[in-house]
């Protein structure tokens, strides 16, 4: 008799797929300006591997997102982090803020070797991503120094040569400051032939203009002849009407970038959404005074009749704004004497014992130029302004600002606050914009803009920087008076996949990663 065999048949047992993180049950924006659903996102290895409903999912790390939106990492493309690195590589104020890439090298400022300050960086880590710019003020400052002239023809080469080799190292594009010195002295065609040598290597131009008050609608000229000399896209740094003599030019300023872009030029802009600025005291005087540095300075200014017709300058400018002293400019950090920090000019000047009137105001900002200068925060536009060129849809939001040293100085608030102060000011209470819009010029436009591949977007594939935040409760903090306040509202921000942001409290984590063009 042959013996019975029995087949037992057992059911499939599927062991669930493995991630390193997993949020579950999140708001999901995924940065292209669509409308919301709910999902869970399944990230291994720094990458976004799976979407939708991951119920067979498991993972190292587990985030329970109910009641939180999640989106995209926010690119912030307009700030200057040069000099701030080493002294804070966890980059808390940006990250607090949802930023987990940003886009230094702004307004004509880098460094000119991008190849050794990328290995820098990769040596260092930052918690954030950085690409850069290559700034054409330091290249020209390479080249001939702080000289009120035209290079010649061999000095156009060598800074072209610069700027080929930064575009070769990864720069994602050519930066210019044409109201800070020199970049003031040089002549449109010279950023033209600069611009083209970015543009053979697909870069951007992104230009701090000639001038944000008077002659801002010249200025937009300026920039958009070079993009189509140059033929490359365009970027115009913190867009806005300085001055009050200049409030409601929005009006003019807006069409102009909608023309442009109806001509066929990629043209867009970005904005802080703040009615201050922040640059340095020395735009309140001429620019042939501030020619060949400080020692320059002092000398010139040291003459009884340079420093009377600084005051003329001066006074005629601040006649232009219909105020009666200078008490917009407020300072933000002054080496030579910290007392100052947070005060205005007008009263500084009283703090000195000295009469109460602009021309002795005039004398105060001369000294203060002869003890090295300093940075400070301009009150000086219109909220109306702000609002309507927010509500322009190329438009990307940025801080214009480094990475900050908590207490250390009176620094702009857009430093801890601006993505936040955007929900929670602009979309929640106001309702400017909707939150799904603001999501997307905080990820996908500027992923596009600058050409970050696979960023800005939730999307299987996709670098997992991701930040999820309350929408009810997220708010800046931050205040011209007390700067030094992080964002709140942000829960978890990953860079990289990695969890840098737990709870609300940066764990440490330093997961950034250079971001070259090529």
């Amino acid at each position: 008799m042959k013996p019975l065999i029995i087949f037992l048949c057992l059911p499939f047992l599927s062991l669930a797929q493995q991630a390193d993180v997993l949020i579950k049950n999140g708001k999901i924006l995924d940065g292209t300006g669509n409308s919301w659903h709910y999902g869970d996102i399944a990230v291994q290895n720094g990458k976004i591997v799976a979407m939708g409903r991951l119920s067979k999912w498991g993972a190292a790390k587990t985030i329970d997102a109910t009641g939180l939106i999640v989106a995209p990492g926010f690119i912030d493309v307009h700030t200057h982090i040069e000099g701030d690195e080493r002294r804070n590589p966890t980059a808390d104020n940006f990250i607090y803020d949802g930023v987990t890439t940003v886009v230094t090298g702004n307004c004509g400022g880098s460094q000119i070797n991008i190849g050794r300050y990328f290995s820098m960086l990769d040596s260092l880590k930052l918690s954030v991503n950085v690409a850069t710019l290559v700034g054409h003020n330091d290249v020209r400052k390479a080249v001939i120094g702080s000289a009120n002239r035209d290079p010649n023809e061999e000095e156009m080469k060598k800074m072209e040569g610069l700027v080929e080799q930064a575009m070769k190292d990864g720069a994602v594009g050519l930066s210019t400051g044409l109201i800070y010195i020199p970049g003031t002295y040089s002549k449109t065609e010279e950023v033209v032939r600069l611009a083209k040598v970015a543009s053979r290597y697909n870069g951007v131009y992104a230009s701090h203009m000639r001038d944000e008050g008077d002659s801002v609608t010249q200025a937009i000229e300026e920039a958009l002849h070079i993009g189509r000399e140059a033929k490359m896209p365009v970027e115009i740094s913190h867009f806005k009407l300085s001055g009050q003599q200049n409030w409601g030019r929005s009006k003019e300023t807006v069409p102009m970038i909608t023309r442009a872009r109806e001509e066929g030029l990629d043209v867009t802009i970005d904005q802080y959404p703040y009615t201050a600025s922040s640059t340095s005291l020395s735009t309140l005087l001429p620019d042939w005074v501030l020619a060949d540095g400080q020692d320059s300075i002092k000398a010139r200014l040291a003459r009884p009749e340079i420093r009377k017709e600084v005051t003329d300058y001066m006074l005629k400018k601040l006649k232009k704004r219909k105020l009666k002293n200078f008490s917009y400019p407020v300072v933000a950090s002054f080496r030579a004497d910290s007392t100052y920090n947070g005060k205005s000019i007008e009263q500084v000047n009283l703090l000195k014992g000295r009469k109460h009137k602009a021309k002795e105001e005039a004398v105060t900002i001369m000294e203060m130029m002869e003890q090295g200068g300093a940075g400070m925060v301009f009150h000086g536009m219109g909220d109306e302004d702000v609002k309507a060129i927010m509500r322009y849809p190329f438009n990307m939001f940025a801080s214009d600002a480094s990475i900050r040293i908590y207490g250390s100085g009176n620094p702009h608030p857009r430093g801890y606050g601006t993505n936040a102060r955007v929900l929670s000011k602009y979309v929640r209470e106001e309702k400017v914009i909707s939150l799904e819009e603001a999501i997307r010029r905080m990820t996908s436009l500027p992923a596009q803009k600058f050409q970050l591949g696979n960023r800005g977007i939730l999307r299987e594939g996709f670098a997992a920087d991701i930040v999820l935040f309350d929408e009810k409760t997220v708010k800046d903090n931050s205040t011209y008076d007390q700067p030094h306040q992080y964002t709140t509202g942000f829960k978890y921000v990953l860079v990289n996949g990695q969890v840098t942001v737990e709870d609300g409290k940066h764990n440490g984590t330093r997961a950034g990663n250079t971001l070259r063009l090529h």
